[in-house]
């Protein structure tokens, strides 16, 4: 009784660590979803002087380092255990860590940041959708509401706000490759939650080896990788090694330890959100089509999950690997 007692004097009581904990959940959750965002818009500007291709090798080869001592000394893996579930990590570099940021970054290459992140915005309603069809979860009509009012509002961004444009012209050449890409992410998702649970960091770092020794052969055939020439190219490789690559993951699983993955997943919209910041603080404006079909996306994937967004925080701990 006295701890308790000491407790409520100091402010601890259950209410306030709940709250606390809340609190550095989603300041780790606004933490990764910023620097996912960067990885947008550093990845517009890294394309111009490096092909996707490269730009995905040359990003995982430079986190790997540092990934692999991080996991060492917050997991302490048993590497040959973690590597017995070799199967599934093959298929989550390949579809994640590979396929994800491969055509991304050639989605850049053709479409600008802010375009591609309303894209993106769609993928927590197809993950939603995926689930139902293959791991048989529950589809709610909110949800199917959901998913179908921010599939409207994607197809108000790729048309510009003449759906009936699309009949004429079709998507672009970067709309089709970033669709291939939550394509690609949404299978990586479904194949996590198949798999057998894995350290979270340990697993990137595997992952991120699986990515670099299936895209090389292909690199080299090319006559590559392709190596930054110049300040800028290497500033740019080096943010989305460090700040997408290593301080995102890190921070996106200290939040899974904290609260549901499914909340934490709602947040996941906030990478539009602040690439349409960075991109306004560059100086560039948006037309309406874009202004509307994002806000009509977000509503959607949000109402899609509005199970997660009423569910409690877990304890410390619960959630995480």
């Amino acid at each position: 009784m006295k701890s308790t007692s000491s407790e409520n004097r100091l402010g601890n009581t259950p209410g306030s660590t709940s709250r606390r904990v809340r609190g550095g959940a989603v300041a780790c959750l606004l933490g990764a979803t910023l620097f996912w965002a960067g990885n947008y818009v550093v990845g517009s500007i890294a394309v111009a002087s490096l092909d996707p291709l490269s730009l995905t090798i040359l990003r995982w080869v430079t986190a790997l380092v540092p990934l692999a001592a991080i996991a060492q000394v917050l997991e302490k893996p048993h590497w040959r255990q973690v590597l017995s579930s070799w199967p599934w990590l093959i298929s989550l570099g390949v579809s994640g860590l590979a396929g994800y940021n491969l055509l991304l970054y050639a989605a850049l290459s053709y479409t600008d940041a802010f375009n591609a992140s309303l894209i993106n915005a769609f993928n927590p309603a197809l993950i939603t959708l995926a689930a139902a069809g293959f791991l048989r979860e529950r589809l709610t009509p909110a949800a199917t509401a959901g998913v179908l009012i921010a599939l409207v509002g994607v197809l108000v961004v790729l048309s510009g706000g003449d759906l009936t444009a699309l009949l004429d012209t079709g998507f672009g050449t970067g709309e089709l490759l970033m669709i291939g890409a939550i394509g690609a992410w949404t299978a990586y998702t479904i194949i996590g939650r198949l798999a057998p649970r894995l350290p979270p960091i340990t697993s990137t770092v595997v992952q991120a080896a699986v990515a670099v020794t299936i895209l090389a052969p292909f690199s080299v055939a090319t006559g590559g990788p392709n190596l930054p020439k110049s300040a800028d190219a290497v500033a740019s490789l080096l943010f989305i090694a460090v700040f997408p690559s290593v301080l995102s993951y890190l921070l996106w699983n200290r939040a899974l330890q904290l609260m549901p993955a499914n909340g934490a997943g709602v947040f996941l919209n906030l990478i539009t959100v602040f690439t349409a910041i960075f991109t306004v603080l560059a100086g560039r404006h948006f037309d309406a089509a874009q202004m509307i079909g994002g806000a009509v996306v977000i509503g959607g994937v949000v109402m899609t999950n509005t199970r997660a967004l009423r569910r409690k925080p877990s304890p410390p701990g619960s959630e995480g690997g």
